[in-house]
């Protein structure tokens, strides 16, 4: 198969840091689309990855799959993309496409585990998928999104990942007028959260730590405010709330929260705390209160974001950087200091 060199940033080893590398992309296949990275999102898992803390990487490693470009090359049997049109790429890059989950728009879910965009295997090279801190991205267009030229685009990119990850279980769990919706914690995925929810119809309360953040809560869309380490404000919400969405990726007390839904409410994590969160039976049993999960969504109800956030002008709130801010921004993201997407202007790749 043919490739072609390109610049990315990654690194070689757990503790040293993101720098210039060389890598290789395959040449276009009939399917493939090639993209022109303008913008790439930084996600806590980036960060994770490069540094080995989920114990899976392989390096050399180029992460990011937050990734917004300009089509620049298509394979003779693509059918919906055409050189100049912009494009987007999110979590993955493949699946098994055969399987249940694979055939109904599921591909997050794929029995053989989804090609992820970064440090999974490559089928096409071989040894591993490298990611959206680079010049440029091949990909099958099944797996590239449509990107509408109505918003930033340095704004979409966090769609690609934070953006689905807070709207999918909102879509799934039907989330709309007439519902009171929580939202747990204001970060990358909280202040999506709180931007998709309000969007969608529903009366939006925000739960925080951080009594300095509730205006900017408002500023986003929300329509009250809880310190959620007031014990007196949050007993006045108690059994108020049709769904939370709890987007914190620390530990915390889930109990607390389970005990805001009303009977048949459900609570879904989206944040990722390293350790195990202990749960009270009876905050489940006594309002038939559900607990669940969620993470990214396919690639049909990807497109189906981007295009509500296209309708319904929606970005996220970013920093611009350039490649080499990439390590201090890392250790920003540690302290929180960032409201509330570090986006890569990929133009600084040289």
């Amino acid at each position: 198969m043919e490739t072609k060199n390109i610049k990315a940033f990654g690194t070689e080893a757990a503790e040293a840091p993101l720098q210039t590398l060389d890598i290789k992309r395959r040449t276009v296949l009939a399917h493939d689309v090639e993209i022109e990275i303008l913008y790439c999102g930084i996600c806590h898992s980036d960060l994770h990855s490069a540094r080995n803390e989920w114990h899976g990487t392989v390096y050399p490693i180029v992460p990011g799959h937050e990734i917004v470009g300009r089509v620049t090359k298509v394979g003779d049997h693509v059918k919906h993309f055409k050189v100049g049109d912009l494009a987007g790429v999110g979590c993955m890059v493949d699946s098994c496409r055969e399987c249940e989950h694979c055939k109904n728009d599921l591909e997050q879910f794929c029995d053989e585990g989804s090609i992820l965009t970064f440090n999974s295997p490559d089928k096409h090279l071989g040894g591993q998928t490298f990611g959206g801190y680079s010049q440029s991205i091949t990909v099958d267009e099944n797996y590239v999104l449509h990107i509408s030229d109505k918003l930033d685009l340095a704004g979409v990119a966090p769609l690609l990942c934070a953006g689905i990850t807070t709207y999918s279980p909102l879509k799934h769990w039907k989330v709309g007028p007439g519902q009171k919706v929580g939202i747990v914690g204001i970060g990358g995925l909280g202040h999506m959260g709180i931007k998709l929810a309000k969007a969608m119809g529903a009366h939006v309360v925000v739960f925080t730590t951080s009594l300095s953040k509730t205006e900017d809560a408002k500023r986003l869309g929300a329509d009250e405010v809880v310190l959620s380490t007031d014990p007196e404000q949050m007993a006045k919400y108690a059994k108020t709330l049709n769904f939370i969405l709890d987007c914190v990726s620390a530990e915390h007390n889930i109990d607390s929260y389970l005990n805001l839904l009303k009977v048949d409410g459900t609570l879904t994590l989206v944040g990722a705390p390293m350790e195990p969160l202990p749960v009270t039976s009876f905050s489940l049993l006594l309002g038939r209160r559900s607990f669940a999960g969620s993470a990214i969504g396919g690639i049909a109800e990807t497109q189906e974001m981007l295009d509500f956030c296209a309708e319904h002008n929606i970005t996220a709130d970013i920093e611009i950087i350039g490649v080499n801010d990439v390590n201090n921004a890392y250790e920003r993201l540690l302290k929180g200091d960032i409201k509330y997407r570090f986006v890569i202007d990929m133009a600084s790749l040289k």
